[in-house]
Protein backbone atom coordinates (compact mmCIF):
# COMPACT_ATOMS: atom_id res chain seq x y z
CA UNK A 1 0.00 0.00 0.00
CA UNK A 2 3.29 2.25 0.45
CA UNK A 3 4.30 1.75 -3.01
CA UNK A 4 0.96 2.67 -4.75
CA UNK A 5 0.00 5.94 -3.04
CA UNK A 6 2.91 7.85 -4.70
CA UNK A 7 1.87 6.40 -8.24
CA UNK A 8 -2.28 7.63 -7.30
CA UNK A 9 -0.69 10.91 -6.33
CA UNK A 10 1.14 11.19 -9.42
CA UNK A 11 -1.77 9.97 -11.34
CA UNK A 12 -4.63 12.98 -9.44
CA UNK A 13 -1.69 15.36 -10.40
CA UNK A 14 -1.51 14.75 -13.57
CA UNK A 15 -5.66 14.38 -14.02
CA UNK A 16 -5.37 17.97 -12.71
CA UNK A 17 -2.90 19.57 -14.78
CA UNK A 18 -4.77 18.04 -18.15
CA UNK A 19 -8.52 19.57 -17.41
CA UNK A 20 -7.84 22.86 -18.28
CA UNK A 21 -6.49 21.62 -21.65
CA UNK A 22 -9.36 20.05 -21.84
CA UNK A 23 -11.55 22.49 -20.96
CA UNK A 24 -9.98 25.10 -23.73
CA UNK A 25 -11.09 23.06 -26.81
CA UNK A 26 -14.52 24.33 -25.76
CA UNK A 27 -13.61 28.01 -26.23
CA UNK A 28 -15.04 29.59 -29.91
CA UNK A 29 -11.58 30.58 -31.54
CA UNK A 30 -10.75 34.19 -31.45
CA UNK A 31 -10.94 34.45 -35.26
CA UNK A 32 -14.58 34.08 -35.13
CA UNK A 33 -15.05 36.96 -33.28
CA UNK A 34 -13.83 39.15 -36.18
CA UNK A 35 -16.45 41.43 -38.16
CA UNK A 36 -17.56 39.49 -41.13
CA UNK A 37 -17.97 42.63 -43.86
CA UNK A 38 -13.62 43.60 -43.97
CA UNK A 39 -13.33 46.03 -46.60
CA UNK A 40 -17.04 47.53 -46.91
CA UNK A 41 -17.37 50.95 -47.01
CA UNK A 42 -20.39 53.11 -46.95
CA UNK A 43 -21.51 56.59 -46.79
CA UNK A 44 -24.83 58.58 -45.50
CA UNK A 45 -25.90 60.05 -49.05
CA UNK A 46 -27.88 63.89 -49.98
CA UNK A 47 -29.82 64.89 -52.94
CA UNK A 48 -27.22 67.68 -54.60
CA UNK A 49 -28.40 69.87 -57.57
CA UNK A 50 -27.59 68.75 -61.05
CA UNK A 51 -28.10 70.01 -64.80
CA UNK A 52 -28.07 67.74 -67.49
CA UNK A 53 -26.10 68.64 -71.00
CA UNK A 54 -26.55 68.57 -74.86
CA UNK A 55 -23.42 67.80 -75.93
CA UNK A 56 -23.47 68.84 -79.59
CA UNK A 57 -20.62 67.87 -81.67
CA UNK A 58 -18.73 70.39 -83.17
CA UNK A 59 -15.47 71.57 -84.97
CA UNK A 60 -13.62 74.91 -85.12
CA UNK A 61 -13.29 76.78 -88.14
CA UNK A 62 -12.17 80.21 -89.19
CA UNK A 63 -14.29 83.06 -89.65
CA UNK A 64 -14.55 82.89 -93.52
CA UNK A 65 -14.78 86.98 -92.83
CA UNK A 66 -11.23 86.83 -91.93
CA UNK A 67 -9.88 84.23 -94.38
CA UNK A 68 -8.16 85.43 -98.07
CA UNK A 69 -7.48 83.07 -100.83
CA UNK A 70 -4.50 84.30 -102.87
CA UNK A 71 -4.54 84.72 -106.70
CA UNK A 72 -1.98 85.25 -109.23
CA UNK A 73 -3.06 89.28 -110.96
CA UNK A 74 -1.67 87.68 -114.36
CA UNK A 75 -0.75 84.45 -116.09
CA UNK A 76 3.19 83.94 -115.48
CA UNK A 77 5.81 81.33 -113.55
CA UNK A 78 6.43 81.14 -109.32
CA UNK A 79 9.95 81.83 -109.05
CA UNK A 80 9.95 81.67 -105.26
CA UNK A 81 7.30 80.51 -102.41
CA UNK A 82 8.48 81.70 -98.79
CA UNK A 83 5.69 80.64 -97.29
CA UNK A 84 4.73 76.93 -95.73
CA UNK A 85 1.33 76.20 -94.41
CA UNK A 86 0.73 76.76 -90.68
CA UNK A 87 3.35 79.88 -90.82
CA UNK A 88 2.27 83.30 -89.86
CA UNK A 89 2.49 86.22 -91.87
CA UNK A 90 2.00 89.84 -91.43
CA UNK A 91 0.19 91.83 -93.72
CA UNK A 92 2.40 93.35 -96.72
CA UNK A 93 4.88 89.93 -96.19
CA UNK A 94 6.27 88.56 -99.47
CA UNK A 95 4.55 85.42 -99.92
CA UNK A 96 5.87 84.78 -103.66
CA UNK A 97 7.69 85.73 -106.72
CA UNK A 98 6.02 86.15 -110.05
CA UNK A 99 7.73 86.58 -113.29
CA UNK A 100 4.91 87.32 -116.23
CA UNK A 101 5.36 88.56 -119.92
CA UNK A 102 1.75 90.45 -119.05
CA UNK A 103 3.45 93.48 -117.78
CA UNK A 104 4.96 94.35 -120.99
CA UNK A 105 1.62 94.42 -122.99
CA UNK A 106 0.51 96.46 -119.49
CA UNK A 107 3.44 98.66 -120.16
CA UNK A 108 2.75 99.04 -123.68
CA UNK A 109 -0.79 100.46 -123.10
CA UNK A 110 0.47 102.78 -120.72
CA UNK A 111 3.04 104.22 -122.93
CA UNK A 112 0.51 104.87 -125.75
CA UNK A 113 -1.88 106.47 -123.32
CA UNK A 114 0.31 108.28 -122.61
CA UNK A 115 1.38 109.58 -126.13
CA UNK A 116 -2.88 110.09 -126.93
CA UNK A 117 -2.61 112.11 -123.71
CA UNK A 118 0.29 114.56 -124.97
CA UNK A 119 -1.23 114.58 -128.40
CA UNK A 120 -4.67 115.61 -127.26
CA UNK A 121 -3.50 118.29 -124.64
CA UNK A 122 -1.52 120.20 -127.49
CA UNK A 123 -4.84 119.92 -129.87
CA UNK A 124 -6.89 121.45 -126.85
CA UNK A 125 -4.35 124.37 -126.25
CA UNK A 126 -4.41 124.99 -130.16
CA UNK A 127 -7.85 125.05 -130.16
CA UNK A 128 -8.47 127.48 -127.13
CA UNK A 129 -6.08 129.91 -129.57
CA UNK A 130 -8.38 129.37 -132.56
CA UNK A 131 -11.67 129.48 -130.77
CA UNK A 132 -10.44 133.19 -129.14
CA UNK A 133 -9.82 134.35 -132.65
CA UNK A 134 -13.52 133.06 -133.74
CA UNK A 135 -11.49 130.65 -136.06
CA UNK A 136 -12.89 127.33 -134.52
CA UNK A 137 -16.63 126.64 -133.99
CA UNK A 138 -17.71 126.43 -130.38
CA UNK A 139 -18.88 122.37 -131.19
CA UNK A 140 -15.29 121.74 -132.67
CA UNK A 141 -13.52 122.98 -129.41
CA UNK A 142 -16.32 120.85 -127.51
CA UNK A 143 -15.07 117.87 -129.41
CA UNK A 144 -11.54 118.88 -128.79
CA UNK A 145 -12.07 118.49 -124.86
CA UNK A 146 -14.12 115.51 -124.82
CA UNK A 147 -10.84 113.72 -126.65
CA UNK A 148 -8.95 115.51 -123.81
CA UNK A 149 -10.29 113.63 -121.44
CA UNK A 150 -11.16 110.99 -122.75
CA UNK A 151 -7.53 110.42 -123.31
CA UNK A 152 -6.53 111.02 -120.10
CA UNK A 153 -8.92 108.70 -118.56
CA UNK A 154 -7.48 105.95 -120.71
CA UNK A 155 -3.92 106.87 -119.14
CA UNK A 156 -5.28 106.77 -115.52
CA UNK A 157 -6.76 103.31 -116.64
CA UNK A 158 -3.23 101.76 -117.63
CA UNK A 159 -1.37 103.57 -114.62
CA UNK A 160 -3.67 101.92 -112.45
CA UNK A 161 -3.59 98.03 -113.94
CA UNK A 162 -0.05 98.61 -114.03
CA UNK A 163 -0.06 99.50 -110.08
CA UNK A 164 -2.82 96.31 -109.34
CA UNK A 165 0.10 94.18 -111.46
CA UNK A 166 2.38 95.04 -108.36
CA UNK A 167 4.62 96.96 -110.78
CA UNK A 168 5.83 100.69 -110.61
CA UNK A 169 5.21 102.76 -113.90
CA UNK A 170 8.32 103.32 -114.55
CA UNK A 171 9.80 99.72 -113.27
CA UNK A 172 11.24 97.65 -116.52
CA UNK A 173 11.14 94.54 -114.29
CA UNK A 174 9.20 91.23 -115.39
CA UNK A 175 8.79 90.07 -111.70
CA UNK A 176 5.86 91.16 -109.29
CA UNK A 177 5.75 90.78 -105.57
CA UNK A 178 2.94 88.73 -104.18
CA UNK A 179 1.97 90.37 -100.88
CA UNK A 180 0.14 88.97 -98.13
CA UNK A 181 -3.14 90.94 -97.73
CA UNK A 182 -3.81 90.32 -94.12
CA UNK A 183 -1.81 89.34 -91.36
CA UNK A 184 -2.70 85.68 -90.01
CA UNK A 185 -1.62 82.21 -90.86
CA UNK A 186 -1.26 79.86 -94.09
CA UNK A 187 -3.65 77.40 -94.21
CA UNK A 188 -3.03 75.84 -97.14
CA UNK A 189 -0.65 76.18 -100.51
CA UNK A 190 -1.91 75.25 -104.02
CA UNK A 191 1.12 75.67 -105.96
CA UNK A 192 5.02 75.20 -106.21
CA UNK A 193 8.10 77.42 -107.38
CA UNK A 194 8.42 76.85 -111.25
CA UNK A 195 4.81 76.35 -111.40
CA UNK A 196 2.66 78.20 -114.03
CA UNK A 197 -0.28 80.16 -112.89
CA UNK A 198 -2.86 81.18 -115.46
CA UNK A 199 -4.93 84.54 -115.17
CA UNK A 200 -7.76 85.62 -112.92
CA UNK A 201 -10.14 84.22 -114.96
CA UNK A 202 -9.33 80.67 -114.65
CA UNK A 203 -6.56 80.78 -111.75
CA UNK A 204 -5.69 78.28 -108.96
CA UNK A 205 -5.65 79.22 -105.31
CA UNK A 206 -1.73 80.33 -104.31
CA UNK A 207 -2.14 80.28 -100.59
CA UNK A 208 -4.88 80.50 -98.32
CA UNK A 209 -4.66 82.98 -95.23
CA UNK A 210 -6.83 82.72 -92.29
CA UNK A 211 -6.47 85.22 -89.31
CA UNK A 212 -7.52 83.19 -86.33
CA UNK A 213 -8.20 85.90 -83.65
CA UNK A 214 -11.68 85.45 -83.81
CA UNK A 215 -13.01 81.53 -84.73
CA UNK A 216 -16.49 79.91 -85.36
CA UNK A 217 -17.60 76.73 -83.54
CA UNK A 218 -19.76 74.70 -85.67
CA UNK A 219 -21.77 71.71 -84.39
CA UNK A 220 -24.90 69.61 -86.10
CA UNK A 221 -27.63 69.38 -83.87
CA UNK A 222 -30.68 67.15 -84.54
CA UNK A 223 -33.94 68.45 -85.04
CA UNK A 224 -35.52 67.00 -82.08
CA UNK A 225 -32.76 69.12 -79.98
CA UNK A 226 -34.04 72.46 -81.67
CA UNK A 227 -35.97 74.01 -78.32
CA UNK A 228 -32.86 73.79 -76.65
CA UNK A 229 -30.44 75.84 -78.94
CA UNK A 230 -31.96 79.15 -79.03
CA UNK A 231 -29.52 82.24 -80.49
CA UNK A 232 -28.44 83.71 -77.80
CA UNK A 233 -28.28 80.91 -75.25
CA UNK A 234 -25.16 81.04 -73.36
CA UNK A 235 -22.89 78.12 -73.87
CA UNK A 236 -19.85 75.85 -72.67
CA UNK A 237 -17.23 74.85 -75.35
CA UNK A 238 -15.48 71.53 -74.55
CA UNK A 239 -12.12 71.00 -76.65
CA UNK A 240 -10.47 67.91 -76.55
CA UNK A 241 -7.02 68.89 -77.05
CA UNK A 242 -7.25 71.62 -73.88
CA UNK A 243 -9.06 69.39 -71.57
CA UNK A 244 -8.65 72.12 -68.70
CA UNK A 245 -9.38 74.90 -70.62
CA UNK A 246 -12.74 76.61 -69.99
CA UNK A 247 -14.41 78.45 -72.61
CA UNK A 248 -17.50 80.02 -73.40
CA UNK A 249 -20.00 81.95 -75.34
CA UNK A 250 -23.30 82.26 -76.82
CA UNK A 251 -25.60 80.85 -80.20
CA UNK A 252 -24.81 83.19 -81.98
CA UNK A 253 -27.18 81.72 -85.67
CA UNK A 254 -28.89 78.55 -86.02
CA UNK A 255 -29.00 77.47 -89.94
CA UNK A 256 -32.47 77.80 -91.43
CA UNK A 257 -31.47 74.92 -93.74
CA UNK A 258 -31.88 71.33 -92.97
CA UNK A 259 -29.92 68.63 -94.01
CA UNK A 260 -31.90 66.23 -95.63
CA UNK A 261 -29.53 63.00 -94.83
CA UNK A 262 -28.32 63.24 -91.07
CA UNK A 263 -31.80 65.79 -90.38
CA UNK A 264 -29.34 68.14 -88.58
CA UNK A 265 -28.90 71.76 -88.56
CA UNK A 266 -26.12 73.94 -88.34
CA UNK A 267 -25.50 75.99 -84.91
CA UNK A 268 -22.87 78.61 -84.58
CA UNK A 269 -20.89 79.94 -81.45
CA UNK A 270 -18.09 83.09 -82.24
CA UNK A 271 -15.25 82.61 -79.64
CA UNK A 272 -12.13 84.87 -79.25
CA UNK A 273 -8.97 83.43 -79.82
CA UNK A 274 -6.08 86.36 -78.88
CA UNK A 275 -3.73 83.04 -78.13
CA UNK A 276 -4.14 81.05 -81.26
CA UNK A 277 -5.10 77.62 -79.26
CA UNK A 278 -7.61 76.98 -80.90
CA UNK A 279 -6.67 75.73 -84.65
CA UNK A 280 -9.02 75.42 -87.71
CA UNK A 281 -10.53 72.04 -87.73
CA UNK A 282 -10.22 71.10 -84.21
CA UNK A 283 -13.17 68.85 -82.92
CA UNK A 284 -14.96 70.34 -80.21
CA UNK A 285 -18.31 69.82 -77.93
CA UNK A 286 -20.97 72.46 -77.67
CA UNK A 287 -22.69 72.15 -74.57
CA UNK A 288 -25.87 73.14 -73.80
CA UNK A 289 -27.05 73.29 -69.91
CA UNK A 290 -30.81 71.93 -69.49
CA UNK A 291 -32.80 72.41 -66.41
CA UNK A 292 -31.28 71.66 -62.22
CA UNK A 293 -32.93 68.93 -61.04
CA UNK A 294 -32.05 66.44 -57.69
CA UNK A 295 -29.51 63.79 -58.05
CA UNK A 296 -27.58 61.81 -56.23
CA UNK A 297 -23.28 61.55 -57.03
CA UNK A 298 -21.97 58.38 -56.00
CA UNK A 299 -18.74 56.88 -56.87
CA UNK A 300 -18.76 54.38 -59.52
CA UNK A 301 -18.28 51.40 -57.48
CA UNK A 302 -20.84 52.04 -55.62
CA UNK A 303 -23.21 50.87 -58.36
CA UNK A 304 -23.82 47.18 -59.34
CA UNK A 305 -24.86 45.18 -61.86
CA UNK A 306 -26.76 42.31 -62.69
CA UNK A 307 -27.87 41.41 -65.63
CA UNK A 308 -30.76 43.93 -66.76
CA UNK A 309 -30.72 45.13 -63.10
CA UNK A 310 -28.66 48.21 -61.61
CA UNK A 311 -29.14 48.59 -57.95
CA UNK A 312 -26.71 49.36 -54.61
CA UNK A 313 -26.78 47.61 -51.17
CA UNK A 314 -28.18 50.05 -47.97
CA UNK A 315 -27.04 49.65 -44.41
CA UNK A 316 -30.54 48.56 -42.86
CA UNK A 317 -30.87 49.30 -39.46
CA UNK A 318 -30.06 45.61 -38.20
CA UNK A 319 -26.66 46.18 -39.96
CA UNK A 320 -27.11 44.12 -42.74
CA UNK A 321 -27.44 44.87 -46.49
CA UNK A 322 -30.57 45.38 -48.54
CA UNK A 323 -30.54 45.70 -52.70
CA UNK A 324 -32.37 48.08 -53.92
CA UNK A 325 -32.69 49.13 -57.70
CA UNK A 326 -31.87 52.58 -58.95
CA UNK A 327 -31.88 54.67 -62.14
CA UNK A 328 -28.58 56.02 -63.08
CA UNK A 329 -27.77 59.00 -65.43
CA UNK A 330 -24.45 60.07 -66.47
CA UNK A 331 -20.94 59.23 -65.90
CA UNK A 332 -18.93 61.70 -64.51
CA UNK A 333 -15.31 61.43 -64.86
CA UNK A 334 -12.76 64.07 -63.67
CA UNK A 335 -9.23 62.70 -63.41
CA UNK A 336 -8.49 59.45 -62.16
CA UNK A 337 -11.91 60.08 -60.03
CA UNK A 338 -15.46 58.72 -61.51
CA UNK A 339 -18.77 59.12 -60.02
CA UNK A 340 -22.36 58.33 -61.10
CA UNK A 341 -25.31 60.27 -61.12
CA UNK A 342 -28.45 58.28 -59.70
CA UNK A 343 -32.18 59.80 -60.30
CA UNK A 344 -34.11 57.58 -59.14
CA UNK A 345 -34.43 54.86 -56.17
CA UNK A 346 -32.19 56.45 -53.22
CA UNK A 347 -33.78 58.55 -50.19
CA UNK A 348 -32.22 61.63 -48.39
CA UNK A 349 -30.11 59.93 -45.26
CA UNK A 350 -29.64 56.27 -46.87
CA UNK A 351 -26.45 54.94 -45.90
CA UNK A 352 -25.26 53.27 -49.04
CA UNK A 353 -22.50 50.99 -49.58
CA UNK A 354 -19.67 52.89 -52.12
CA UNK A 355 -16.90 50.23 -51.58
CA UNK A 356 -16.87 45.92 -51.59
CA UNK A 357 -20.60 45.96 -52.45
CA UNK A 358 -19.66 43.13 -54.82
CA UNK A 359 -18.37 40.82 -52.29
CA UNK A 360 -22.60 41.19 -50.25
CA UNK A 361 -25.39 39.08 -50.25
CA UNK A 362 -28.52 40.99 -49.35
CA UNK A 363 -29.39 40.06 -45.82
CA UNK A 364 -33.35 41.43 -45.82
CA UNK A 365 -35.35 38.54 -45.21
CA UNK A 366 -33.40 35.87 -43.83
Amino acid sequence: MKILKPRIEILSALALAVFPLTACNHTPPAAEKQPTNVGVQSAVVHPTESTDYLEVPAHIMADPAHVVHIYPPLSGRILGLNILPGQNVVKGQVIAQLQSNDIAVARSDFEKAKIEVIRADGALARGKLLLAHDVLSQADFAELKATDEVAHSELERARQHIRELGFAENSVSDTVALRAPISGVVLDIGTATGEMQRSLDNATSIATIANLDTVWVVGDVFEKDLASVRPGRAVDIVVPAYPDLKLSGHIQNVSDALDPTTHTLKVRVVLSNPKHQLKSDMFATIRVAGVPHATYLLPATAVLHEADTTFVFIVNAAGGFDQRAVTVGRTLESGTVKNIEVLNGLNDGDKVVTAGGALLRPTSGD
